[in-house]
């Protein structure tokens, strides 16, 4: 069919129409607020997982639709750091959870604080959208793959200079003696009251050496923290009357009746939750599972939520060269972003889909319509007469040199999930790019995402739209109207002045 013209116009005609109805815009306040942060989810990676998706339902993959495409506002977000053009996950977290640019390296503190030095934090703190919304009496929650206490979820409740400062262990003497907390000790003590944390990091939170309780007999996951706190101890006398339960495996997440929860903190490793396509389905909930537990607690407030979601490990395997493992988590995500599409609804819900940067992860080569998306291009390389593979990294651990020339990928599994693509440049790791990445918005003014933004102008725009933080004067009258009607006016000056000019 696709050879007749008439499939095309049909098929245009048809989008046509669906964008039509898109000028009568949703100005309703929204009650409710999600963000869905790819870590490392580089526009690339969206349209490769695109294809994989669809390859996995058993289409070419092409033509097939993320849940995220389906958005009707798409906008692009500049990433860099106020001091790197390339930005790291922490600064670019400051931004569009604190709406502040910020330094590579740091969370939850504007751009005058320094990282690593301690001394720089007082008076340089930056408060989160999470912390607007708890404020305004919303029940808010975390939910990611990676440590809850890692840099993307850290800038929602965290005021620190390193990133890195998971607990007292990795911290520097000089830091602590200055008075600076761990990032796992401020997730319990800045926001003492966040209703769902979800996610891994429980060695962070234990007295140090004391043994994991799903792996006793493996000390690389044994507690970390010198003060001798056990923090998940903590937590649960403080939240036991208040229907708090802890968490640490999928058997006690999923039999959990959120009727009967008010706070949920589930902690399902001792570090980053394992990929995937790697996960035990019998005890590692997926991401989507994670959401559903989480939407069904939060959606219980009247007065609405706010949900951070990350799925961090694209990033993780983006850095190792794993393109398959990265883009599965991609796809991982898109299934939540479908599910929580399932359990809200656009008039009350404003939900959002971004990334914190990208990464120098590429495909192309000619390939043919349906081909493989982690298979090889069509033709050798005119050069050195070898195969390559479709997906290619600008740098990283993929580079590598046989006898001193290009490994010939034919003789080598390709398919395989720990497969590292072949990179240009070596590095033990590969390194993040610098290329503006998507915003996709649907719900309650999610057209204000519209243009090329700034990273910091997303939870502005999440503000002013559920009336929470700064952004509160226009719903004061209790009609949305009234908070559009300066801009009429304004619009309605500018064509009353070009009319005298012309």
């Amino acid at each position: 069919q696709e050879k007749d013209p008439k499939f095309w116009h049909a098929w245009a005609q048809l989008t046509l129409k669906n964008a039509l109805t898109l000028q009568n815009l949703n100005t309703n306040k929204a009650k409710n607020l999600i963000l869905f942060l790819g870590d490392g989810m580089g526009i690339p990676t969206v349209t490769a997982a695109r294809i994989l998706k669809g390859q996995m339902s058993g289409q070419s993959g092409e033509e097939s639709l993320l849940e995220m495409d389906k958005f009707p506002f798409v906008s692009l977000s500049k990433t860099y750091n106020t001091n790197a053009q390339v930005a790291d996950s922490a600064g670019t977290a400051t931004a569009y959870l604190c709406g502040v640019k910020a330094n590579e390296g740091t969370v939850g503190v504007s751009a005058a604080a320094v990282r690593s030095q301690c001394n720089t934090t007082q008076g340089n703190e930056v408060t989160s959208i999470l912390k607007w919304a708890k404020d305004a009496g919303k029940s808010v929650g975390i939910v990611t793959t990676t440590r809850v206490n890692h840099a993307t979820p850290s800038a929602a409740y965290a005021h620190c200079v390193d990133r890195d400062w998971y607990s007292d262990n990795e911290m520097p003497a000089e830091a602590l003696q200055a008075g600076c907390k761990d990032i796992t000790r401020q997730l319990f003590e800045n926001i003492p009251n966040i209703d769902v944390i979800m996610g891994g990091g429980r060695k962070y939170m234990f007295p140090k050496n004391m043994s994991d309780i799903e792996y006793p007999d493996i000390a690389k996951y044994s507690g970390t923290r010198k003060d001798g706190r056990n923090l998940v101890q903590e937590w649960i006398d403080r939240m036991k009357d208040k229907k708090g339960h802890y968490v640490w495996n999928k058997k006690q997440l999923l039999s959990l009746n959120p009727n009967n929860v008010d706070y949920l903190l589930g902690l399902f490793e001792p570090g980053d939750l394992p990929y995937n396509l790697d996960r035990n389905t019998e005890t590692d909930p997926s991401l989507t599972e994670m959401v559903d537990m989480a939407l069904k607690i939060l959606k219980k407030n009247p007065n609405g939520f706010y949900l951070l979601v990350e799925g961090g490990r694209i990033d993780h395997g983006h850095h190792e060269g794993k393109a398959k493992q990265s883009l599965h988590e991609t796809v991982e995500m898109d299934w939540a972003i479908g599910r929580a599409d399932l359990m809200t609804s656009t008039h009350d819900t404003l939900t959002i889909v971004t990334a914190d940067h990208s990464h120098v992860f590429s495909f192309g080569g000619y390939t043919l319509r349906g081909n493989s998306i982690f298979g090889l291009a069509p033709m050798m390389s005119d050069v050195d007469q070898k195969p390559f593979t479709s997906i290619l990294y600008g740098n990283g651990p993929g580079y590598k040199l046989i006898n001193g020339a290009r490994e010939n990928v034919s003789t080598i599994d390709f398919q395989e999930n720990n497969y590292q693509a072949q990179a240009a440049v070596p590095l033990s790791m590969e390194t993040h790019g610098g290329e503006d990445v998507a915003i996709f918005s649907k719900g309650p003014l999610a057209h204000l995402l519209h243009g090329v933004h700034e990273q910091n102008y997303i939870p502005h725009v999440m503000a002013y739209a559920a009336c929470i933080g700064q952004n509160r004067e226009h719903c004061l009258s209790g009609s949305r109207a009234a908070g559009l009607r300066p801009a009429l006016t304004s619009i309605a000056v500018l064509l009353t002045v070009t009319r005298i000019l012309c």
